[in-house]
């Protein structure tokens, strides 16, 4: 296995600046593992392509405002800084730009939605800073939502890159798959008969870390915080025990559900870390289906999906996507493989 097995050409123009309208409008590629078909449709349609029994797993979490941006306080150099992880409320894990400035005992100040807020680095941690805050802050509020970097200019509302299930902000990304329903969608779902359920797994800036070595095997994936609450791995148990499908919304699902499995034997209640990298070659424990957003060549998101349904059976459906121009990436349209 090569990381060069997983690339294929996307134009640039194919790249979505700008999110659908309403969001449950984007197209969605259905795949049937089975008869290894594709259809077009549209994600509204998602009530009649699903089952009545079918248990939807929807990542919960809510995107930090998380990118600040400030100065050196002896120098006035400009930084910018994004909120990765807290430690405590006032002692962050962050990653800065320029990184060069980040020496311990360098004193900062940031321009906030809350006002000036000063922080003294505390030291490095790889290619991580820690900084240590005047004061708490709410991680909601302070600063900018940060868009991935392949988003440029988007001038519309911030909430268009939250999903309408999101919680509390502990997120440096969105869950992007889901991104793609509306409140009335999921009351359309819950009357066609298919439950829905949430656990939390808190996305880091890693995400859009390409895979830089030629084994993919030999790549650490960054870890991230998970969290399956005890409503939720009941309703997974009973939706397994029952024959009923489980249906991942997301890549950020997948991982945390198999996670649990392979550490528990089962889904059962969970707070803990998951750097787990899924491959072709690895099996599934609990999920049945899984709706996505459209992956970066060469991204550990794109060989998960490859490892779900099949290495040439995806890029071919890449392929076919960028013929029918598809939207991809996190504005992007979406995928469900079932």
């Amino acid at each position: 296995m090569r990381t060069d097995d997983f690339v294929y050409e996307l134009p640039e123009e194919l790249i979505a600046q700008v999110p659908a309208e309403p969001r449950d409008a984007a197209r969605l590629m259905v795949l049937d593992r089975a008869t290894q078909g594709i259809e077009h449709r549209v994600v509204r349609e998602l009530p009649e392509l699903l089952r009545p029994g079918d248990l939807l797993v929807v990542n919960d979490t809510r995107v930090m405002a998380a990118r600040l941006f400030g100065r050196r306080v002896e120098t006035g150099g400009m930084v910018e800084v994004l909120l990765v992880r807290p430690f405590t409320d006032t002692r962050w894990e962050v990653l800065m730009k320029p990184a060069r400035r980040a020496v311990e005992g360098r004193r900062f100040v940031f321009d906030t939605h809350e006002g000036l807020l000063g922080a003294v680095c505390a030291g490095r941690m790889g290619e991580s800073v820690v900084l240590e805050f005047e004061r708490a802050f709410d991680p909601a509020r302070v600063g900018e939502v940060p868009l991935p970097p392949y988003i440029r200019g988007f001038e519309g509302d911030p909430e268009r890159y939250q999903t309408v299930y999101s919680r509390e902000p502990r997120s440096a990304a969105a869950p992007t798959a889901g991104l793609h329903f509306t409140p009335e969608l999921l009351e359309r779902l819950e009357g066609a008969g298919i439950g829905r359920t949430a656990i939390t797994l808190e996305v880091g800036p890693g995400t859009f870390k390409p895979v830089n070595v030629d084994d993919p095997r030999d790549f650490d994936l960054h870890a991230e915080h998970v969290t399956v609450p005890e409503e939720a791995a009941l309703a997974i148990g009973r939706a397994k025990a029952e024959g009923r499908r489980v249906v991942a919304v997301g890549t950020t699902v997948v991982r945390t559900l198999e996670h649990v499995a392979r550490e528990c034997g089962e889904v059962v209640p969970y707070a803990g870390w998951t750097s787990l990298k899924i491959l072709p070659g690895d099996g599934f424990r609990v999920v049945d289906v899984l709706m996505t957003n459209f992956h970066l060549p060469r991204s550990t998101l794109l060989m998960l999906v490859c490892a779900f349904a099949g290495r040439e059976f995806v890029l071919d459906a890449y392929g076919a996507a960028v013929r029918e121009r598809y939207r991809f990436y996190s504005f992007g349209d979406a995928m469900l493989i079932v």
